[in-house]
């Protein structure tokens, strides 16, 4: 299996097609809606038209009219892990929002389908393959979604995140582009050992009641044992006040808080990040450089967190410790060990940042443009 690793150039290549509109579909949840929206801005910075197709219900219909980017509605639902009701729906549905799928690539002259996966991406990429415009999908997972796996064989370019994902795509479509992250993740600079280690926990913007029990549950044995450490901790809006009241009473130094808004500030800080394994924030960390302990979320679609994690901890980037196994003693020694290790956490941030890879938005503008320009050669 030959892989291309391609670095992206922020101005265009002369010559390249203007103006063309792209289908960019991906919806349902913040992993598939936030590098799509990023993808969409580069297009249309450099003078295209993307549109969305999306559901009311998703999160893209939040997130996707504050960018002045338009977007359709289709009914659809998943297939996975949904139940057998919810599956004879989708089955149902799928035809027509295929159908629709189909009317609005004609209807905006779509050149070319940008795929994140996930059910909304379903009915376009199918109508792409029906209508013969080619697809273009980006996969962050090490583990792909159901969905980029069924149009994988189809897809003209298949760019991913991890090398792990490229057995499921056909040889030669393949690159190692990243998932697009922001800037301000790719600037942090390498950060020096101080006397107190900076521990940051964040379990998203919601808070994961794992790791805030773990959290909570350590610091007394980080206490005890004078371990100089200094805890930032993310908490989500439910545990907040309990979380805040037992950080105090702890006595150690830092701050526990709802959500951080400025996480590359929080992460600028941290010598280890403890946190969940979606492909954004395994995005980030290695933006960042940052070591991490890692925590699957334990009923992610097809293990795909745990897959990331995996990954991250072969290349030594990473510890693991699986949701069940994560205790307040087994966060507190596995920080220490870390932290006694001459050299360890240095190792660990380089071999994160062996997976950043800057420009992901730039280079799948480029793949789509590409894409685009050959098949309008095909047809003269």
């Amino acid at each position: 299996m030959r892989i291309r690793i391609r670095r992206s150039s922020k101005k265009a290549r002369p010559g390249h097609p203007r103006k063309l509109a792209f289908l960019m579909a991906g919806g349902g949840t913040g992993g598939h809606v936030i590098p799509a929206i990023a993808v969409a801005r580069e297009l249309r910075r450099r003078g295209h038209r993307p549109f969305f197709i999306g559901t009311r219900e998703g999160l893209e219909s939040k997130l996707v009219p504050p960018e002045n980017f338009p977007i359709e509605y289709i009914e659809i639902g998943g297939l996975k892990g949904v139940g057998w009701r919810r599956t004879l729906r989708t089955l149902w549905q799928l035809p027509l929002a295929v159908g629709k799928a189909a009317g609005l690539i004609r209807r905006y002259q779509a050149v070319a389908v940008f795929s994140m996966g996930g059910y909304v991406a379903g009915p376009a990429t199918l109508a792409a393959g029906l209508l013969g415009k080619p697809v273009v999908l980006m996969e962050p997972n090490a583990m792909p979604g159901l969905v980029n796996r069924w149009i994988g064989r189809i897809a003209r370019r298949a760019l991913l995140s991890f090398p792990e994902a490229g057995r499921f795509f056909p040889p030669g479509r393949i690159e190692m582009t990243g998932l697009p992250v922001r800037a301000e993740f790719f600037a942090l600079a390498k950060k020096p050992r101080q006397q107190k280690l900076t521990v940051l926990v964040t379990g998203g913007s919601r808070g994961s009641r794992r790791l805030n029990e773990a959290g909570r549950a350590s610091w007394p044995l980080f206490q005890q044992s004078r371990f100089p450490v200094r805890w930032i901790h993310q908490t989500g809006s439910q545990a907040f006040t309990e979380m805040a009241a037992a950080f105090q009473a702890s006595g150690l130094e830092g701050l526990v808080a709802v959500f951080i808004e400025d996480m590359p500030k929080a992460f600028a800080e941290a010598d280890v990040v403890v946190c969940r394994s979606g492909a954004g924030t395994v995005a980030e960390l290695a933006a960042a450089g940052r070591p991490s302990i890692l925590v699957p979320f334990p009923y992610a679609a097809d293990q795909h967190q745990l897959r990331n994690a995996e990954a991250m901890a072969r290349a030594g980037a990473a510890r693991l410790i699986l949701d069940q196994e994560l205790t307040g003693e087994e966060l507190f020694h596995t920080i220490a060990e870390m932290a006694s290790a001459p050299g360890l956490l240095e190792r660990m941030a380089e071999a994160a940042r062996q997976f950043a890879r800057p420009g992901a938005a730039q280079r799948a503008a480029e793949a789509l443009e590409e894409t685009a320009r050959s098949g309008r050669m095909k047809k003269s």
